[in-house]
């Protein structure tokens, strides 16, 4: 299966807000959010703005399976850990059912670190399972081991509470990856 990647334009947001608003939904197993009076999760808690600005490292990506939506990435350059320095942080990733366990996801994250060369940032809920193995086999096997994983990171906090598993890692140095 083909797997593209694709900057989100401006006159696409809210094709954007409605991809997102079906991974709140499936992040509401996780967390305790509710929908808001409309019934959705993805509302203006969300700075969606960010992603169609020019002038921050704020870039929204869709990710397409044989020309078809399967998913999006959103990657921001403020740090959500404070004493770490971070040029980019994988802040959302989402990859629809039907397009998991084909390799898309796997694709998409290589191609996107391979585009963005520096200090990397991402966490992971470690009640989603399923995360936390694509994450560590996805990770590990695009920097060959050379990241740092700190568990149950005391500032990337969820809303019920929970501590996200963070991941660190400088890709500058990486070789272009040959199997994205």
């Amino acid at each position: 299966m083909k797997m593209t990647l694709r900057e989100v334009n401006v006159d696409e947001l809210q094709i954007l807000i409605n991809l997102y608003e079906k991974y709140a939904y499936e992040w509401s197993q996780y967390v305790p959010e509710d929908v808001n009076e409309f019934g959705l999760y993805c509302d203006e808690r969300y700075d969606f703005d960010c992603f169609m600005q020019a002038d921050r490292k704020c870039i929204a990506y869709f990710i397409e399976a044989d020309d078809k939506l399967a998913g999006f990435a959103l990657i921001h350059d403020m740090p959500e850990v404070t004493d770490e320095k971070i040029d980019y942080c994988l802040c959302d990733f989402f990859v629809m059912h039907k397009y998991r366990r084909l390799g898309i996801g796997r694709k998409a994250v290589f191609e996107i670190f391979d585009r963005q060369r520096g200090r990397w940032h991402l966490y992971y809920s470690p009640k989603n399972t399923a995360s936390a193995y694509f994450w560590g086999k996805a990770i590990d096997e695009y920097m060959a081991g050379q990241y740092r994983l700190v568990k149950s990171h005391p500032q990337c906090i969820y809303s019920d509470g929970t501590l996200g598993d963070a991941v660190f890692f400088d890709n500058t140095e990486r070789e272009k990856s040959h199997s994205a």
